[in-house]
């Protein structure tokens, strides 16, 4: 009796996801991570059987990542993730050959759960819901509802989780404008080891700053812009004029201005930022100025026309029917030119909401993106019941732009709390592992910490668990070769 063959199933990458296998390395991650933290700590063997639980819901998250003649695609994974302990710093590249093929990662530390995601899977939004659905089935597993099975009304979250490019389907044959490749002001410092980056977490009360930004009469995403930009200008460029502009990456989530649901990447990027001609300016007439470019550009027309840009690219014949390989070079190097147009990100997903039965036994979330060299500092912002969590990712061993945040924080009559990992100038760093500490890149100390760090790699059991992974089928050794051998 002949076995029969199995296909497995396949699809594309959405139209912004296209750039981040190409772009994605060991020392520019392209993850980012969205993190819950409970009231009781975490049970490891709940929480892999609530990940199994999930999955099969899920299908848009149970892929890997394939190479194509022409573009990457997804294929279906039907391996099984497993949960670990955190023991590293967060936002690590998820290398596609391991981690059994999945593009996600679920850890555990203390109360926290973590969900790291690859920005080619899906945005804060889709990372978001995915965390929200695995922690409920958490906690339906905690409170002892082993038998509960996803069905009827009882599974209000999987309803969200399909795919659909939305790019594609709302895109628009309207003229359009590329995005400004105008060198933007380039934070600078001293670096911490590759793979390593300071995580600072700020917690401010909602009601506190709503009431900051009613007085000023503008949001808090326009707001905290503001501040960012302010900041930098005083900590960097010490109040100066200045003759390149402080531009902000600014993430939109589309979503609501084009009615999608997809589980896909659907945002798109506007850069918010200033000019600094004059010393003299006060920060009230900054904030105008931030004002007035979110006004103009998140709008629904201008949307559209991102889109419309986006989407004629990939549509093009000629960029269709080019190779992968000379594809990668081209897309590095656009990459590139419009990498540098501004100094750094801020995103803020808003408030994160979850089901009434479950919200007592959550005490708040975090988001964090990774930073590289070429992307050394980035905001993130998301709010929980009463209080907003303000994260700063940076991989400079200083931080005194976020003393400056802070201080004009307080200075409008915000308090604050902060807490942090190894590196960072937090008090409280209880909430991550402890990590080995590491010198900064000052007369060969980054060398020297990089040394060490190769030669922990290289330990007997490093050397003992792939081999078990191999042998275990945990690790594909094809696809391992074709990976170290480029085939």
């Amino acid at each position: 009796m002949t076995k029969k063959k199995t296909i497995s199933k396949w699809r594309r990458l959405d139209n912004t996801a296209n750039i981040f296998p190409v772009i994605a390395s060991e020392s520019m991650s392209q993850v980012f991570r969205v993190s819950v933290t409970l009231k009781k700590e975490v049970r490891p063997e709940l929480l892999q059987q609530a990940l199994e639980d999930i999955l099969p819901h899920i299908s848009n998250f149970r892929v890997r990542l394939r190479r194509g003649l022409f573009w990457y695609y997804f294929e279906e994974n039907t391996k099984i993730p497993v949960v670990q302990k955190e023991t590293r710093y967060p936002c690590r590249y998820i290398d596609p050959y391991s981690n059994r093929q999945f593009l996600f990662r679920v850890t555990y530390y203390e109360r926290r759960i973590n969900l790291e995601m690859f920005h080619g899977l899906t945005d804060g939004m889709g990372a978001a819901d995915f965390l929200k659905a695995l922690t409920c089935r958490y906690l339906q597993l905690a409170e002892g509802e082993e038998g509960a099975e996803f069905s009827g009304d009882e599974k209000p979250v999987f309803h969200k989780f399909f795919v659909e490019d939305s790019y594609l389907k709302n895109y628009q044959n309207i003229p359009h404008r590329s995005y400004s490749s105008r060198p933007a002001y380039r934070l600078e410092g001293h670096y911490l080891p590759v793979g390593i980056s300071q995580i600072l977490h700020i917690y401010a009360d909602l009601k506190e700053l709503k009431k900051v930004c009613h007085g000023h009469g503008v949001s808090i995403t326009k707001y905290l812009a503001a501040v960012v930009i302010w900041s930098i200008w005083q900590e960097y460029l010490e109040g100066k004029a200045w003759d390149q502009p402080v531009v902000l990456n600014l993430p939109i989530n589309l979503r609501a201005f084009f009615g999608s649901d997809t589980m896909a990447n659907f945002f798109a990027v506007t850069m918010i930022g200033c000019l600094f001609k004059e010393p003299d300016m006060d920060f009230d007439h900054l904030l105008g100025i931030v004002s007035r470019q979110m006004d103009r550009k998140i709008a629904k027309k201008r949307l559209e026309e991102c889109i419309s840009y986006n989407v004629s690219n990939e549509k093009k014949w000629y960029l269709r029917v080019t190779p992968l390989v000379i594809k990668s070079i081209v897309l590095k190097l656009v990459f590139r030119l419009k990498d540098r147009a501004y100094t750094m990100t801020l995103s803020n997903i808003g408030p994160v909401s979850v089901d009434e039965r479950y919200q007592d036994e959550i005490e708040r979330f975090h988001v964090i993106i990774g930073v590289s060299r070429r992307q050394p500092v980035k905001c993130t912002v998301c709010s929980y019941g009463e209080e907003v969590v303000i994260t700063f990712a940076s991989v400079f061993s200083d931080n005194h732009l976020q003393r400056g945040f802070m201080d004009k924080l307080h200075e409008d009559g915000i308090s604050l709390r902060v807490e942090g990992n190894d590196p960072s100038a937090a008090r409280k760093r209880d909430m991550y592992p402890r990590v080995r500490k590491v010198l900064v890149r000052q007369k060969g100390g980054e060398a020297k910490a990089s040394r060490m760090v190769k030669r922990v790699g290289r330990t007997g059991g490093t050397i003992a668990r792939g081999t078990k992974e191999y042998l275990g089928g945990d690790r594909d050794l094809k696809e391992e070769l074709k990976r170290r051998l480029h085939v």
